[in-house]
């Protein structure tokens, strides 16, 4: 089947073209094959051209896209690349948009360095973490083969170690540009700033021998300040690896779980001092009204006092067992819970200094809001049967056991403490529950208590803050599955630090594309990976062309309120060798 065009001439000499459908028969008596007209278009100059063109689309939809390529061009076709486009051209905009490649080309050129250059390689290196993670190596062949970056055809290992330490040694510059054009873009709510500290590990027996890069900065009150350091040491695992030698990353997030600024600390560092280098690197921010919420490691005398220099404010929570004398009179104060939500309550307490007598509205009076969830009480009542019926079972007939047998059981519950809380032993040494805990423990069923130097939050709107680290905790989240920050394939110490810092400007782009979207990154990515800007080569040239856009990619972009991709793109690829 074609399309033909027949002609007239008129007596005055005049040509009349006529356009038709047609296609070849073959008579079975002669064997010769004769054409049979299916349609006429009439007169060619008045055949109506769009309806020709969606007829050509309605049969493309038929055929394959090389099928397609072959029928317009009349020649071979033949695929020279297919490249991911659609997630790499997203967080480009976004990127753009949010003034980080403005900011890095300035303080680069600043620095006389190409700065077209270098942020085009931070960038590749930011995308593959958010698209798909591995190591620097990796993302030069990422790069060279499976993504269309543009401006970015490839770059080599070196270049990509030479662009980490350009983030890394102008980070104090880069981060402020970037945050004060966020700010601005996005509109942040800065009144209140969620600071959260993760650990990440090496498989290694060892830890760094290196000396610190400077003295830590000592407070008025004897309390030092650390310096940012990536050494890595053996301390306090929160992946429950403490055989293993790790770092130390702590995260400051808007309540928009927007992540500002990312820190790395040697592994052995105190949660308690590192508040303290977050506030300073912040100061010159234009943070003017700051409340800090941060969570229980924090929490410190010492540490809520610097906190509330300058006119800050913090919000911490207090340990429920072992507390100190305010917070434990704080619980222990009668008074009425208020219902602020489905399931939460809360009751305000003010206690003395001390914890003695009551709270008088003095400037050194303690504000506490006792937070009270029925369910989670519930669920805590559960687990605590549970382990107390557990915890019988292991010591039935234990009167029979030997003194040393009982030693031995006592050590191992060390690394147990949900089930070492509620034993006891006598004075004779056998092996008892402890009702007293128990009964003590029933009190505190559901709760977590709150402290504040801030006057103007409402109960409900502390709770409402604190509740929020959750945000903190979806970051870290981020960073170990989707940014893939473990394994990390560095071991030099400022090259840890560069990939940190790497890992936050990726969680930055997705939080955004998150924020804007109400999906998650992992069903937008996806969505996005689907779109393709495929390297044609025909008689007539090459042609760079993306698939078209999806209903589902087509509303990303909406949401993002950024327009479709060009569908021709200057992208060719570069010869081999």
């Amino acid at each position: 089947m074609y399309l033909r065009e027949t002609r007239r001439t008129n007596r005055d000499g005049s040509v009349v073209r006529y356009l038709q459908l047609a296609h070849n028969e073959r008579r079975p008596e002669t064997g010769n094959s004769t054409a049979k007209v299916i349609h006429n278009f009439g007169r060619a100059e008045h055949v109506d051209r769009d309806a020709l063109a969606r007829l050509v689309s309605s049969i493309s939809r038929l055929l394959t896209p090389e099928q397609a390529m072959v029928a317009a061009a009349g020649a071979e076709v033949e695929v020279l690349d297919s490249r991911h486009l659609g997630g790499a051209w997203t967080l480009d905009r976004v990127w753009e948009r949010l003034g980080i490649g403005a900011a890095i080309r300035r303080v680069a050129e600043g620095r006389r360095l190409d700065g077209e250059s270098t942020e085009r390689v931070l960038f590749a290196l930011v995308a593959q973490r958010a698209l798909e993670p591995g190591s620097k190596l990796a993302a030069t062949d990422w790069v060279a083969h499976r993504v269309a970056i543009q401006g970015c055809r490839g770059f080599s290992d070196d270049a990509a170690y030479r662009a980490m330490d350009f983030l890394l040694d102008a980070l104090a510059e880069i981060a402020g540009e970037i945050f004060d054009s966020v700010a601005t873009l996005l509109n942040l709510d800065l009144d209140i700033l969620f600071v959260d500290t993760t650990s990440t590990y090496w498989e290694a027996d060892a830890a760094d021998d290196l000396a610190d890069l400077q003295e830590p900065v000592v407070d008025d009150d004897g309390t030092s300040r650390p310096v940012e350091q990536a050494k890595r040491a053996f301390g306090h695992s929160k992946d429950h690896r403490t055989d293993l030698p790790q770092v130390v990353i702590a995260m400051a997030v808007t309540r928009d779980g927007v992540p500002v600024r990312c820190w790395t600390f040697p592994g052995n560092e105190n949660d308690q001092r590192i508040i303290r280098t977050v506030k300073d690197d912040l100061a010159g921010w234009n943070l003017h009204r700051m409340v800090w919420v941060a969570d229980r490691g924090f929490a410190s005398a010492a540490n809520r006092a610097y906190l509330t220099r300058g006119g800050g404010h913090y919000i911490h929570a207090e340990k429920l067992r072992h507390t100190n004398g305010e917070a434990a009179a704080a619980l222990a104060r009668p008074g009425r819970y208020r219902t602020v939500a489905g399931n939460l309550r809360v009751k305000e307490v003010a206690v003395a200094p001390g914890g003695d007598g009551d709270g008088d509205g003095g400037a050194r009076t303690q504000r506490f809001v006792v937070c009270h969830n029925p369910e989670q009480a519930v669920r805590d009542a559960a687990v605590r049967d549970r382990l107390v019926a557990h915890l019988q079972e292991l010591i039935a007939g234990s009167d029979t056991w030997s003194p040393r047998r009982r030693d031995e059981f006592v050590g191992s519950l060390k690394t147990k403490p949900g089930l070492r809380r509620y034993l006891r032993r006598t004075k004779s040494g056998l092996l008892r529950i402890d009702h007293a805990t128990v009964n003590d423990e029933v009190h505190l069923d559901g709760k977590w208590l709150l402290r504040t130097s801030d006057v103007t939050l409402t109960p409900e709107d502390l709770a409402a803050a604190y509740k929020q680290l959750l945000q903190v905790e979806r970051g870290w989240r981020d960073l170990k599955g989707a940014l893939g920050l473990r394994p990390v394939f560095h071991y030099r110490e400022d090259r840890i630090r560069g990939h940190v810092q790497l890992c936050w400007l990726a969680l930055l782009l997705i939080r955004v594309v998150e924020n804007a979207t109400g999906d998650t990154w992992r069903n937008t990515r996806h969505e996005l990976d689907r779109m393709h800007l495929v390297t044609l080569a025909t008689g007539d040239g090459q042609v760079a062309q993306r698939s078209a856009t999806t209903p589902a990619q087509k509303a990303i972009l909406a949401a993002l309120e950024l327009g479709e991709p060009p569908r021709f793109l200057d992208f060719t690829v570069p010869n081999a060798g």
